[in-house]
């Protein structure tokens, strides 16, 4: 009997479930990866962590993907956040649960999620090629032909392009993926940063660059109109914001990120005329006090004299000579600090690519080229992305997996 041969471009996670799926007793697979390890993009998810998925239900999982979420039914349904908890568990690395339902491993090492995967894969069989860049790929009397950097060429029945996007292309997303999806005639949706630290017009974030806010509301606003909400964690930067919710707030200025408007209510858990009873009190304790000194107690000591200056307050000035008017402003500033977004960053440093390989040119069910038998796309090469929380990952897997059992099915020409 004619073995299948499939040839999975790109070791990531979508690259490692695509090729350990494909893998039956019928079929070789190889998996070639440019970089000296399989997995490196995942070594930098989650701070270093690794969020492996996100365990809420389907209908709330697809309420965090913003673009195609409905081309994402079918995988899902095949293989889905339960499932990868129970792939990684098995491989002997324990899983928890954190805020916002974000899986991760016990031990917070992403190195031990890679291990993981990678066991998996290689336990069912697939034949992994490092530091093996494939330059192009095209059809030739009804197969596949990669041409490889060491400038051979080799032939396989199927292959499953997995090479991920445009972001951190240090990892190896290069775009690959998107010149041989347009050799083979598919349409590349505009390419763009999303999850991505902003940069903002004002200059006093550099000063704290550094800074992590914990339990802050951050507020995105486009156009006048409220586009983001949410509580959580951030970080200054030296030429902006960053940190989760920042990531998440980008998705969904993404588009024209300049002249979107941020606010930062520091104090969420209380109302403007309890914070100003609070500061009250504060006052009270600090008199005759400057104000740089006597307001410690509300906000990190790296802010104080940012958050008086946007309030225009002196803060030389002490306790005694403080108005109620300034009192006031002060409590504005503290439930609303105003910044504005000049632009995004660079896409390279974007955490994914929005974007990428049409939708409408790829079958839901089995990740195959409606164009091309036989050539199967997963993870973040289509254009599909959704918002910080281990949804992405979640596409990946579930879409590798729907490329790698549809592979190893689809019979032989």
């Amino acid at each position: 009997m004619t073995m299948k041969r499939i040839a999975v471009i790109g070791a990531g996670p979508a690259g490692m479930l695509a090729a350990a799926y494909a893998k039956t007793d019928d079929t070789v697979v190889e998996l070639f990866d440019r970089n000296e390890k399989a997995g490196k993009k995942l070594f930098l998810t989650g701070k270093g962590r690794c969020n492996i998925t996100n365990d809420a239900p389907k209908e709330e999982f697809m309420q965090n993907i913003p673009r195609n979420p409905r081309f994402l039914f079918s995988a899902f349904n095949g293989f889905f956040n339960y499932d990868i908890v129970d792939l990684i568990e098995s491989q002997g690395v324990k899983t928890k649960v954190e805020r916002g339902g974000r899986v991760f491993p016990e031990s917070d090492k992403s190195s031990d999620v890679i291990k993981a995967l990678l066991k998996f894969t290689l336990g069912r069989g697939v034949q992994l090629t490092l530091n093996t860049r494939v330059r192009t790929v095209r059809r030739s009397g009804g197969e596949f032909v990669l041409n490889l950097n060491d400038g051979t060429d080799r032939r396989f029945d199927s292959v499953i392009i997995a090479t991920g996007g445009l972001s951190y292309p240090s990892t190896g997303s290069t775009g690959d993926g998107y010149e041989f999806a347009r050799s083979f005639g598919h349409t590349i949706t505009d390419t763009r940063p999303s999850l991505i630290s902003l940069v903002t017009e004002e200059k006093w974030t550099g000063e704290l660059a550094g800074l992590s806010l914990k339990n802050v509301t951050l507020t995105a606003f486009k156009g006048g109109k409220k586009v983001y909400q949410e509580l959580g964690e951030m970080l200054f930067t030296h030429t902006g914001v960053s940190g989760p919710l920042v990531l998440s707030a980008s998705t969904r200025i993404a588009d024209e990120p300049k002249g979107a408007k941020l606010s930062i209510d520091m104090k969420p858990a209380l109302d403007e005329q309890t914070l100003e009873a609070r500061i009250m009190r504060d006052l009270e304790a600090n008199r005759h006090k400057q104000m740089k000194n006597a307001i410690m107690g509300l906000l990190p000591s790296r802010m104080v004299l940012i958050v008086l200056g946007l309030a225009g307050i002196d803060p030389e000035k002490t306790t005694d000579e403080f108005t109620k008017a300034e009192r006031k402003k002060l409590v504005s500033v503290l439930k609303s600090i105003p910044l504005t977004v000049a632009r995004a960053s660079d896409i390279s440093e974007a955490i994914i690519t929005r974007g990428g390989v049409s939708v409408k040119e790829i079958d839901p069910r089995t990740m195959e080229s409606k164009l091309v038998p036989g050539l199967y796309f997963a993870g973040e090469v289509i254009d599909a992305d959704a918002y910080t929380g281990g949804f992405n990952l979640q596409i990946a897997y579930s879409t590798g997996v729907a490329a790698g059992k549809a592979a190893a099915a689809q019979e032989l020409i």
